[in-house]
């Protein structure tokens, strides 16, 4: 504290209340190629629900989804995953037009593509995939556009030319009128009950319509008295989707304050699902935005933005916008004060109706591509993943995926790697012996490391989106079973046994080995998946893949061993640039031994002791600036061998006499 040159009293405080944090020991990483959903980035998935909903539905090419059923059958135990959708070379966003492009992520689209920088038109789908092509934006620009009546005598543009029966289907505009109509207009011509009809081509100046509406269950005019409708008759035209708004597109309220002009800066868009593709239903309406501003920093009564581009970027979950239209006339994205004396001219502005084109899927991932989106998780210090999956093996001869995994997890030192055998090694292969044979094999390729699991196959389960049954890796589900256990239990236990180790949802097992194969296993350091009769489906086994015997080929005893070093290892953060005094030594003491009295309580360690004095911060260690701290821990050991001794004696021998015999 500053010295007082003056007598008086100053207040101070001082925090002796810090204690080890609790730190997240169920947290999942994968990835995989997708149907839609960012690419090359990091996304936070909280259930199954969101992964299809973010990421789409699984797919058969490129036996997608085993990856996706990895994820999937994860969220079954746990609700934090973290998901990177690999950046397959073929991926391309939908667009208007132009050469489709890759738009991977919202950062990739601020960064490249936000200021006008693209020459794909003007709307991309959000997400790369052919789901894209689904998609249709309708943007109505102005008053104008959202309602008009073409009226007047001969030659006015827009009316009806000649007489028209109760049947017709088309009629001819006048002077060349069908340049005032829109394909998907709804038209009216003056009946008194209002009948609509909707258009649904035009050839230069014949209009060709359909009855609309729930009223409209017949073809041709449905006309009161004569049925039919007199030549020179007015056509009011209303734009396709007018019903969905409560008023046409004006000039918004934060801008005509500003202004004082009436500039027409309002717009209306619609996002439709044209082909069904995407909901399921053709043309069902996916997104509305009503009174959107074509001015930069026009603002909603709340104060947020309510310019179009910004809009989309932060509501839609469909589209961006890439440019204003060609011709929409200027000044689309200029600010208030340089649009105050100019109005957007109705005349220049047209209705847009795009159809989205070009978006191309990759289901193919390749290792090279699964391991870039590993290293988007290698930072241990932005990012947190306790359990990492590696779903489906693609490289079936050599494991790449499976090796880079495991280092990678070795690497960061703060996670698990959950490794399957490939697909080829027992699913389809009729020979017990010979699937021992493949994935002992296989796992003799994975390095020594405790920070590996290693399971034995796949399960076969029912895929509710495609109505089939799959065989999907199993190390989504051993992922699972950890997280499951640090739900009922602590990270320190062994997800592995009948109490803890159900595996959910499997209708079979594509190799259930047997005792011998068992042993053949468990000494390759792989953890047999096993189906009991009456019992269900079983993880029996907790080894990692560290071929080393000590305590930590046990997985139980890495994941005890995890949680302690990151909550020591995070309070430890707070003796940074504090003096290396006895004064902090017994604080970090006092912080670390409560917090390794509450673990042995709840059975992860047998014994520990910290050692924080002098003794191992000698004169030396703290003129280097250094700080050392030793913990010594005796983990829990799990049972893995049970031996039951019967013992028979005779009639009159006491048991006093043979117990310890």
């Amino acid at each position: 504290m500053a010295f007082q040159v003056s007598p008086g009293v100053q207040v101070t405080e001082k925090d002796l209340t810090n204690v080890i944090p609790a730190v997240a020991t169920s947290i999942a990483g994968i990835v995989m190629a997708a149907q839609k959903g960012p690419v090359g980035e990091i996304t936070a998935i909280s259930s199954e629900e969101e992964l299809a909903s973010v990421f789409g539905k699984p797919q058969s090419s490129g036996n997608q989804f085993e990856d996706w059923f990895c994820a999937a059958n994860y969220l079954g135990y746990g609700n934090a995953l973290r998901v990177v959708r690999a950046e397959g070379s073929a991926l391309k966003n939908a667009g208007t037009s132009g050469t489709a492009i890759l738009i991977k992520s919202t950062t990739d689209y601020d960064n490249n593509y936000r200021a006008n920088q693209s020459s794909t038109g003007d709307y991309n789908a959000r997400t790369a995939g052919s789901w894209g092509n689904s998609i249709k934006v309708s943007v109505c620009p102005s008053a104008t556009e959202f309602e008009q009546t073409f009226s007047g005598g001969e030659d006015t543009a827009g009316v009806v030319e000649t007489a028209l029966n109760g049947g017709a289907t088309s009629f001819v505009a006048d002077n060349s009128g069908g340049s005032g109509y829109n394909v998907g207009d709804i038209i009216n011509f003056g009946e008194a009950d209002g009948g609509e009809y909707k258009i649904t081509a035009i050839s230069s100046d014949t209009i060709t319509f359909e009855r609309f509406g729930s009223a409209n269950t017949e073809g041709g005019i449905r006309t009161p008295g004569t049925g039919v409708i007199p030549d020179n008759q007015d056509v009011r035209r209303r734009w396709e989707f007018y019903d969905l708004f409560t008023s046409a597109p004006g000039t918004s309220d934060y801008v005509k304050d500003r202004s004082g002009v009436n500039t027409g800066d309002e717009m209306h868009i619609v996002v439709i699902d044209e082909d069904g593709e995407i909901t399921g239903t053709p043309g069902e309406i996916l997104e509305t935005f009503e009174g959107v501003s074509k001015l930069s920093d026009a603002k909603k009564a709340d104060g947020s933005t309510n310019y179009y581009r910004d809009v989309l970027y932060n509501q839609s979950a469909y589209i961006y916008n890439m440019n204003h239209p060609s011709s929409g006339g200027t000044g689309w994205g200029n600010d208030i004060a340089t649009q105050a004396a100019t109005l957007f001219t109705a005349s220049t502005q047209s209705i847009q109706n795009i159809s989205l084109t070009g978006g191309v899927d990759s289901y193919v991932m390749t290792s090279g591509e699964k391991k870039s989106g590993f290293d988007l998780m290698k930072d241990t210090e932005t990012v947190e993943i306790t359990l990492l999956m590696n779903g489906r093996e693609i490289d079936d001869t050599n494991g790449t995926d499976a090796i880079n995994a495991i280092d990678m997890a070795t690497d960061r030192k703060d996670c698990v790697a959950f490794v399957s055998p490939p697909a080829s090694d027992v699913v389809g292969v009729s020979s017990e012996v010979t699937q021992t044979a493949n994935v002992k094999a296989f796992m003799d390729k994975m390095p020594s490391s405790s920070y590996g699991f290693l399971d034995s196959g796949y399960k076969y389960m029912y895929d509710k989106y495609n109505d089939t049954y799959r065989y999907v890796p199993l190390n989504g589900d051993m992922a699972g079973l950890c997280a499951r256990t640090d739900l009922v239990a602590d990270s320190w236990f062994s997800p592995g046994g009948f109490n803890r180790g159900q595996v959910r949802g499997a209708v079979k097992l594509a190799y259930n080995p047997q005792k011998a194969n068992r042993d053949i296993l468990y000494k390759a350091r792989v953890n047999p998946v096993c189906s009991f009769p009456g019992q269900g489906t079983v993880l029996f086994g907790d080894k990692t893949s560290q071929s080393k015997p000590s305590a930590f080929d046990r997985i139980n005893v890495r994941r005890l061993f995890i949680t302690l070093e990151k909550a020591i290892a995070t309070a430890a953060k707070f003796q940074l640039f504090e003096f290396n005094d006895e004064f902090t030594r017994a604080g970090f003491r006092n912080q670390v031994e409560p917090f390794l009295r509450d673990v042995q309580g709840r059975r992860g360690i047998t014994d520990f002791l910290v050692v924080c004095d002098s003794t191992n911060n000698p004169g030396s260690v703290i003129d280097r600036n250094e700080f050392v701290a030793d913990i010594f821990i005796k983990p829990a050991r799990s049972i893995n061998f049970i031996s039951l001794n019967f013992i028979a004696t005779k009639t009159g021998v006491a048991f006093s006499e043979v117990v310890g015999a």
